[in-house]
């Protein structure tokens, strides 16, 4: 099982090198850009793909169990939630998923993204969606 994991990481990562996505990323339609903390902490903004978790996971699994609020902003995300296994971290441990150690894989961003849903030509500022 750990081995079709690890597999598939692999894969997922030549498909992104492979596709000419730049490691420092911009965000793209509908992903989550997380920087209210991030560069004042010296890392790059984080890149939430929603639309990749939302392929595999119903609303109510991030949204409902593990207390992510639907409004850009309202979510006090540290790494020391994550690494406590809080928002990110139930699935972001090694196990499911890469571990929060694996830092470029969430802080991806280009600098000076600001906080928000990518929609259309803009970045969408705090809101319900």
């Amino acid at each position: 099982m750990r081995l079709q994991r690890v597999a598939r990481f692999l894969i997922l990562c030549l498909i992104v090198m492979s596709s000419g996505i730049a490691w420092q990323a911009n965000a793209e339609y509908a992903d989550v850009v997380l920087n209210q903390k991030s560069e004042k902490e010296g890392v790059r903004p984080v890149i939430f793909p929603h639309w990749f978790h939302r392929i595999r996971f119903k609303c109510k699994v991030c949204h409902a169990e593990l207390g992510f609020k639907m409004r850009v902003g309202s979510n006090h995300i540290s790494m020391e939630n994550i690494t406590a296994g809080e928002f990110c971290g139930a699935c972001h441990n090694g196990d499911v998923a890469w571990s929060a150690d694996e830092c470029d894989l969430c802080h991806s961003g280009k600098p000076g993204l600001k906080t928000g849903i990518r929609g259309g030509h803009e970045t969408m500022g705090p809101g319900i969606w």
